[in-house]
């Protein structure tokens, strides 16, 4: 029997309280249930990946596509879903607060909020301004009533790796104004994690694995508490794909033969056939 959003929403809370979980990153319906084949408890959207899959640069989606993605991946699988949620699509709060409230109806069970400027600048918003949209977060997601993870995030160390003191106190002043869990993609130093952990603690962290020669285990000592990949799936995939074709124009179909089998396939997906 499939499970229900308050059910989903009540494991994926669970999975936050202690231990370290992989939360892979689907584009689509299809790699969304593959994962759920592949035994993983939680998934969580990707932002480049659901835009590539549309033939679209990263960020080069809207807020009504992206809900009914999140949507789709809600309905597709018994996992819960936690939403990349960009920026929350507006720089203005009430608007804000309005799409956050869109997205938890569409039955996430998380949803991260990042600190690139919604406005049409460049850059990332001060400290000051990103507390105050995680707080108006918080709320949005208070006044549904629902149990959903709010998850903020910091993603200076992606354009800049230096600046980790900075982004560990920005980290620190979200968990502050209510976040439930804290993020700052691009942190790659074994060092620099653990302080990212300790800072916010208990409060539980995202680690975005950069390091492909890094180990559950490994990060899991560090105090880490979720691991994802990011686009990291769909550039695999995508790569696969490129690989195998440029090998098609110069009339080698050699690739081919590392696919999945069309029975394999169906069974995952439900025909077996």
């Amino acid at each position: 029997m499939a499970r229900t959003i308050a059910e989903k929403r009540e494991a994926f809370l669970a999975l936050h309280e202690e231990g370290c979980f992989i939360l892979p990153n689907p584009w689509d319906v299809g790699s969304a249930r593959m994962m759920e084949h592949m035994g993983f408890s939680a998934l969580a959207s990707t932002s480049s990946g659901y835009s590539w899959s549309q033939g679209r640069p990263e960020n080069g989606v809207e807020l009504d596509d992206v809900l009914e993605h999140l949507g789709n991946l809600v309905l597709a699988t018994d996992l819960p879903v936690n939403a990349d949620f960009e920026s929350g699509f507006a720089h203005d709060l009430e608007e804000l607060a309005a799409n956050i409230r869109l997205a938890v109806d569409v039955g996430v069970a998380g949803l991260s909020i990042e600190d690139i400027r919604a406005d049409g600048g460049s850059g990332f918003y001060d400290t000051a301004t990103s507390v105050e949209r995680i707080r108006t977060a918080r709320a949005a997601i208070d006044q549904t009533g629902e149990d959903v993870i709010l998850v903020a995030r910091t993603e200076i160390l992606l354009s800049d790796p230096t600046r980790v003191s900075e982004a560990i106190d920005k980290l620190v002043a979200f968990a502050d104004a209510g976040a439930d869990c804290l993020y700052a993609p691009g942190v790659i130093e074994k060092a620099d994690i653990a302080s990212m952990v300790r800072a916010v603690a208990p409060k539980p962290v995202n680690l975005l694995v950069m390091r492909p020669d890094a180990t559950q285990a490994e990060i899991a000592d560090l105090g880490v508490r979720r691991i994802s990949v990011g686009g990291g799936l769909a550039r695999a995939a995508w790569g696969a794909v490129m690989r195998m074709a440029e090998a098609m124009k110069v009339g080698s179909f050699k690739g081919l033969a590392s696919g999945t089998s069309n029975k394999q396939l169906n069974t995952i997906f439900g025909r077996g056939d």
